[in-house]
């Protein structure tokens, strides 16, 4: 029997309760001896002395480089995007690091697929006006918009996240239509997806959701021209990342009325109170908050849990960021 992993947690204690219930917990101090971060010991970063850290919102970023008498062997990151946590340095050095993104797709693709349906359909117009004139006839008379079944829909992105989706507004009938330089015909095929180049993707769909990450070709790929490109009455979905929209160029076209848009990410947040999409009417905001349930909660536990018993067990990781994927995933 090997000898167990020294683990060491650096998430806030609220985040351990809410990813690890009882029996994660017993599982996870099956494979290994579990220890709280402690930056008051010692000169250097305690995490670099244990075999496995924990990390996820909240974490301070790990050092770029392991020393001589450093035993860091796995960073287990309960969350998604690695790049403000974990600098690629430490891969390329030889330390394995795995995300926990794949139990978040499925809540924030269901939000995304909540904007979709709530904005094409026009429901937030209804039943803002029915809460605020309790009228039945003239919440009743909101234009009806088109249904989700039959719609055009351009996905940004085939991310684990632009994927679930993908399967969610199918399943509605929607025809989908793809922008994503990594995805293959072969690929797209298998998700039942048409590839286009983006501009004719903006141009042709209805509705647009924004599921790529944030990389240096991505910031403001949708830009003051791309979104001009949109059809009138279109909507934008955004639940990925703030910088891949220009979100000036978006505010002003929404402050026109335009276009609609939900929005989960913002450039600053929280949103400050004087920004302009507060209260335009067309617009629905959410302080992001796509993977936030109690499902993702639980599977993004799982996943740390299940991946530091593979490694215990000397086996394959599932969820693990290769050096050169860092930058494309999120």
């Amino acid at each position: 029997m090997s000898a167990p992993l020294d683990i060491i947690l650096d998430i806030p204690p609220r985040l351990e309760a809410m990813f690890f219930d009882d029996d994660l917990q017993t599982r996870l101090r099956s494979v290994g001896i579990v220890r709280r971060v402690d930056y008051r010991v010692g000169d250097n970063d305690p995490r670099m002395s244990a075999e496995v850290v924990v990390t996820g919102w909240g974490s301070r970023r790990l050092p770029d480089h392991l020393e001589s008498s450093d035993r860091l062997r796995f960073v287990a990151h309960s969350a998604g995007t690695i790049r403000e946590f974990v600098p690629r340095s430490l891969i390329d050095d030889g330390v394995l690091v795995s995300q926990a993104a794949f139990g978040m797709a499925t809540s924030v693709a269901e939000l995304a697929l909540v904007f979709t349906i709530t904005l094409l359909r026009n429901l937030h117009l209804t039943t803002r006006l029915m809460e605020a004139s309790h009228d039945w006839s003239a919440a009743a008379s909101i234009t009806a918009g088109p249904a989700l079944a039959g719609s055009r829909v351009g996905v940004v992105g085939a991310s684990r996240v632009g994927r679930a989706y993908i399967d969610l507004v199918r399943a509605a009938g929607a025809e989908v239509v793809v922008y994503d330089p990594y995805l293959d015909l072969e690929s797209a095929a298998r998700l039942g997806v048409t590839l286009s180049d983006l501009d004719d993707l903006l141009a042709s769909c209805r509705v647009v959701a924004v599921h790529a990450p944030v990389t240096p070709e991505t910031r403001h790929l949708l830009d003051r021209r791309r979104l001009s490109l949109i059809c009138d009455g279109g909507v934008l979905v955004n639940t990925a990342r703030s910088a891949i929209v220009d979100i000036e160029a978006l505010t002003d076209e929404l402050v026109t009325g335009r276009l609609s848009a939900g929005l989960d990410v913002f450039d600053e947040e929280p949103l400050p109170s004087t920004n302009r999409l507060w209260g335009l009417p067309n617009v629905i905001l959410t302080p992001h908050v796509g993977g936030i349930t109690r499902h993702a909660q639980h599977l993004q536990g799982l996943i740390v849990v299940e991946e530091i018993e593979r490694l215990a067990a000397g086996r394959p990781l599932e969820f693990t960021v290769p050096s050169d994927r860092y930058d494309i995933l999120a």
